[in-house]
């Protein structure tokens, strides 16, 4: 008789317990966070493009709501430089590129071994992010095309990665990714976008992807990058017919994410807009590896391969640092110094600043590089070896420039269930944006360098 009571005493304790195991997440081995934050990058989105939507001939209603029913800044100030890894690591992170080691998008590769390689890996980011930090405390997290995501610690991560644009890179890009999510949603979406397809197009598809994501996984945090306005400025410049139908179309991509967030996580969802830079018309591309091949800072062959190097620019878009091969070669130094001053010396070449090693520590940029050169709007950085030292452009719209530009300001749009209505902020820096969105998922990102923003 004992027995029989003990056991069925056994049997209440256990349903009890595993009631409450599924009550707080501990079945699934995850914490279930009060709130869910959806964090959406809008590449290249200028805040004026919303704020002033009229003025430009754009018709937004779902990022127009965005300000209607949350909080947001009339303009983010970037980092150094204003492109597009540096600036969605520091978005993620709450740090300067010069902190978070993704100092720009492409590695210094000199000799081209890495085939133009970006920065993908996220092993290479050197401090936590909302990823990790989200990780750490149990709650489940997914990304869509995120920069720099590749090996991050993410549940259900679709990473950004590309190599030559065959369909190879297809196969690399899933086996990257959560093994077998592509396949578990392309069963039902169709295909998935290559890492080289990055039109508006390919995120329309992304977007549905994504939207998958959140009504069957169910995350707490989720990142998701949209390229097709990048892609567009660059090609036509912004405010273009092209890059306005592009945002037009991204605009519904906004509203139809947002929908699918409060659907999913009714009463608890955070959407937060936000973009890495601003843009600006090109108007002419300043070929300043051919100035350091006339001076001998570098030799080719007949192959149009790179030989031998003292300095070597490093790709910034309106900008680029200045590397040595050798940090302690004072000749060289002064080589280098003697070129750029008397470049920047006819404006006809275009170079608004130079900034010295201490000023680019100062700005936590570039840690490696000797000095930084910063082009007016309207130039950038070309890639011809031969002169004219400035050529017709090879893209009408360009960012890199130096975070104090207007034209590069950024843009960040919140909603949620405990922001304010209507709250214009002041100009914002962009490290405040990571520990703000930390601050409403309960997590902590001790390292950011800035504190969070007042949003209710």
């Amino acid at each position: 008789m004992f027995l029989v009571k003990s056991t069925a005493l056994r049997s209440l304790i256990l349903v009890f317990l595993l009631c409450a195991c599924m009550n707080v997440g501990l079945c699934q081995g995850t914490a279930k966070s009060a709130a869910t934050v959806l964090l959406i990058s809008v590449d290249g989105l200028k805040p004026e493009a919303v704020l002033h939507a009229q003025e430009h001939g754009l018709v937004l209603p779902n990022l127009t709501r965005l300000m209607q029913d949350g909080v947001y800044s009339p303009g983010v100030r970037g980092v150094l430089p204003t492109v597009t890894y540096p600036s969605h690591t520091t978005l993620l992170t709450g740090v300067s590129p010069a902190r978070h080691g993704i100092v720009a998008n492409t590695t210094f590769d000199p000799y081209n071994k890495n085939d133009k390689g970006w920065y993908w890996y996220a092993e290479d980011i050197k401090v936590p992010t909302l990823w990790d930090a989200a990780h750490a405390a149990g709650l489940t997290t997914a990304s869509v095309y995120w920069p720099v995501s590749v090996g991050a610690h993410i549940d259900y991560n679709l990473p950004q990665i590309w190599r030559t644009g065959t369909e190879d890179d297809r196969k690399l890009q899933r086996a990257l990714s959560t093994p077998g999510l592509e396949a578990e949603l392309a069963a039902k979406l169709g295909r998935y976008p290559g890492g080289m397809e990055e039109t508006v197009d390919a995120d329309e598809v992304r977007t549905r992807f994504a939207i998958e994501i959140l009504e069957r996984k169910r995350p707490a945090f989720m990142t998701v990058y949209l390229t097709g306005l990048d892609t567009e400025q660059h090609a036509s410049g912004p405010w273009s017919d092209k890059s306005n139908a592009v945002l037009v179309r991204l605009d519904a991509l906004v509203g139809q994410l947002r929908q699918a967030a409060e659907r999913t996580s009714p009463g608890a969802a955070y959407v937060c807009v936000v973009s890495d830079h601003g843009f600006a018309r090109v108007e002419h591309d300043v070929n300043l590896y051919a100035a350091f091949l006339a001076e001998g800072l570098f030799t080719m062959d007949a192959a149009h391969q790179i030989t031998t190097w003292k300095a070597m620019p490093w790709p910034a878009g309106g900008s680029a640092a200045i590397v040595l091969a050798d940090p302690s070669d004072q000749a060289t130094a002064r080589q280098v110094d003697a070129l750029l001053k008397r470049l920047a010396a006819d404006p006809a070449n275009g170079v608004d600043s130079v900034l010295t090693r201490d000023e680019l520590q100062k700005a936590s940029g570039f840690p490696e590089a000797y000095s930084y050169v910063s082009f007016r709007i309207g130039y950038e950085l070309g890639y011809g070896f031969t002169m004219p030292l400035v050529s017709a452009p090879s893209n009408l719209g360009m960012h890199g420039y130096l975070p104090s530009q207007p034209e590069m300001r950024s843009s960040f749009f919140l909603v949620g269930p405990k922001v304010a209505h209507g709250k214009t902020l002041s100009e914002i820096d962009m490290r405040q944006i990571a520990p703000t969105l930390a601050k409403i998922l309960g997590i902590s990102l001790p390292q950011a360098e800035a504190s969070p923003l007042s949003v209710e």
